[in-house]
């Protein structure tokens, strides 16, 4: 696969980087009329339901309470961050969606700056964010791919188990989708190693078996495509029994590429 195509794939996988010197991008639209009162106190004892499962303008609402408050709890924390990547993920104008993901890196960024710098969510979605940012700009993706590491890395070692393995999944992809060295940091071996651990350590959780899944038969082929369709069909099972709110169609179309890409193999 070309390393433009791989590249462009983060951005797709990263569903899941601010800060680029001198970059600017204003916040998606603000200034919503209509929506419940809010009080960051309230905000901070329910962000734990703000996710795939919200709708959105329950989502779009808390995200304007946030951008006005300077709770200092809530600038610490990674739910700003949190609710642009899954607004940016439901957005379907990629004007709205790359506003919504810079949005969220500004938000992570001045989290770190406020005290939330030990907080893996936190760098986890900064990355996740920025990811997605930076899908559509081959030279920016190039030139944030190891800005895009340290920050996964980070979120690895000291939230490896959020988000089911969020962060040990989406290095591992970062690894199986970038360039190759010299270009850049792409390591087939790592994307192995790091995806399986997610896949042992929360079976539960639908992309850690797709990725896995991905990661074999892109690195190793037709030697393990018995394992490749055994992953596959787990995660399916996975996704298709568990309430997985708005990820669950566009996780269905990862599935369904993969399928298509492996087609008949041997067993």
């Amino acid at each position: 696969m070309r390393a433009e195509v791989r590249l462009l794939a983060i951005g797709l996988l990263l569903v899941s980087l601010a800060g680029c010197g001198g970059l600017h991008r204003d916040a998606a639209q603000a200034g919503l009329v209509g929506c419940p009162r809010q009080t960051a106190a309230g905000l901070i004892a329910t962000q734990d339901t703000l996710g795939p499962l919200s709708d959105e303008r329950v989502l779009m609402c808390a995200l304007d309470f946030l951008r006005g408050s300077d709770d200092a709890a809530l600038r610490r924390s990674s739910l700003g961050s949190r609710i642009c990547l899954h607004l940016a993920e439901r957005d379907a104008d990629p004007v709205e969606r790359e506003r919504y993901a810079w949005e969220g890196v500004r938000f992570a960024e001045a989290a770190v700056a406020q005290g939330g710098k030990d907080d893996g969510s936190v760098h986890y979605y900064l990355a996740a964010n920025l990811g997605l940012a930076v899908r559509d700009d081959m030279t920016q993706a190039m030139a944030n791919l190891h800005r895009l590491e340290d920050e996964f890395k980070l979120a690895a070692k000291l939230s490896p188990d959020y988000d089911a393995g969020g962060p040990l999944r989406l290095l591992g992809m970062l690894y199986l989708k970038a360039p190759p060295w010299p270009s850049g940091i792409g390591d087939g071996d790592k994307a192995l190693d790091l995806l399986k651990q997610a896949v042992d350590k929360h079976p539960t959780h639908p992309l850690n078996h797709l990725f896995y899944a991905q990661a074999m038969w892109e690195v190793d082929g037709e030697l393990d495509s018995k394992l490749v369709k055994q992953e596959m069909n787990t995660g399916m099972k996975l996704l298709d029994s568990g309430n997985w709110g708005y990820n669950k169609k566009t996780w269905k179309r990862e599935f369904a590429d993969l399928h298509e890409e492996i087609g008949d193999a041997p067993q």
